[in-house]
């Protein structure tokens, strides 16, 4: 394994831990960030249908064309890519990955790279909102926004059009802010929840009833834990411009005294109740609570780049460890070489501590 820094090629394993097109994004994004050609084989080799699926190559095509980068084995089915990132670029970028692949699995590959831009990016991306096997694009505005703000991180999120499985057919446009440095952030404290507020939404031919039942259901079973807690979930049927296909689903998110953010979203599926929807919604918020954390499981993976990359050392108090967080922290570790440190609290709870690099933006 060649150890770069000095133009030579990193070599990654796409099979190791999760063995899924996560190495193959943050491999990706932090080879453009950190100006480090890469190599990465074994492409989802821990997937049933292994290599490139479109969803996966219109990200790494996405994070190409930021930096003007040079992508080798971008192909559907492909086991194989090589990169080599040049100058990330401000301006105006389209992506679209042609079916119901997650608008927001793009954004997770591309955001962090226009960190390091001259100047603001503007993203026009097309697909699914709402997708199986993926963040829901509202989980983004929710919780995933403000809580990368406390890095410093700044971005803009329009959903345009939302688009369901299986046409997609969504479009979100969102503008990204470059950054000088990343702050390392502490969240130690996870306080007493003050609210809970969330999104109960249907669209095409599904009546708005459902979401009410959604909603109603999903407040329900949290009042019986937090019963002195203003609780309010918003019933939405979408409008028929805004919305493409018929798709179902629901977020909560519990709020704190000290600004930490926990969610929870689940799809509707045919032949599921909708009260059984909101009722999942509504068990699996109150399982987050219960570990005490300071963030959800949704985003533990998703702040570890940034807590790779900032100036100074991060902690941060989450349930336990996902599969998904102990392969990007790999990643990171062979990458950036930041040092983690996972502190195990009790059997559900831990504390991730990183040392950053102290990334700077020196286009800024």
């Amino acid at each position: 394994m060649a150890h770069g820094g000095d133009g030579s090629v990193i070599e990654i394993d796409g099979s190791a831990l999760e063995g899924g097109g996560q190495i193959l994004r943050n491999s990706v994004a932090l080879s453009c960030l950190l100006g480090q050609p890469i190599k990465v084989n074994k492409v989802r080799a821990g997937r049933s249908s292994p290599g490139l699926r479109p969803q996966h190559l219109t990200g790494i095509q996405l994070i190409r064309d930021v930096c003007q980068g040079t992508l080798l084995g971008d192909k559907t089915g492909s086991t194989e890519i090589s990169f080599s990132p040049r100058k990330i670029m401000a301006g105006s970028y389209v992506a679209d990955t042609g079916t119901a692949g997650s608008i927001c699995l793009l954004m997770q590959a591309a955001m962090p790279c226009l960190l390091g831009a001259d100047g603001p990016a503007t993203l026009q991306l097309r697909g699914g909102t709402n997708a199986e096997m993926a963040p829901q694009i509202d989980f983004y505005t929710m919780v995933f926004k403000p809580i990368a703000e406390k890095f410093g991180m700044k971005f803009d999120c329009d959903i345009r059009r939302r688009g369901y499985y299986p046409k997609g057919g969504g479009v979100v446009i969102i503008k990204t802010y470059p950054l000088k440095i990343i702050q390392p952030v502490t969240m130690l404290d996870r306080g007493n929840v003050i609210r809970i507020y969330g999104r109960a939404f249907v669209a095409g031919v599904i009546p708005i009833r459902v979401s009410y039942e959604m909603a109603r259901s999903a407040e329900a079973v949290i009042k019986e834990s937090f019963p002195d807690v203003p609780i309010r979930i918003e019933a939405v049927k979408e409008p028929e411009d805004k919305a493409i296909g018929n798709g179902t689903g629901i977020i909560c998110v519990a709020e704190t005294d000290t600004g930490c953010l926990l969610s929870w979203a689940v799809l509707g599926k045919k032949g599921i109740p909708a009260e059984k929807v909101g009722r999942e919604a509504g068990e699996m918020l109150l399982n987050q609570l219960c570990h005490g954390g300071c963030i959800d499981d949704f985003i533990q993976d998703q702040v570890i780049i940034l807590m790779a990359l900032a100036s100074g050392t991060s902690q941060i108090r989450c349930g336990p460890i996902s599969l998904h967080t102990e392969t990007v922290i790999h990643i990171a570790r062979i990458l950036t070489k930041a040092k983690f440190e996972i502190k195990q609290i009790s059997a559900s709870q831990n504390i991730i501590e990183c040392t950053g690099i102290g990334f700077q933006n020196k286009q800024l």
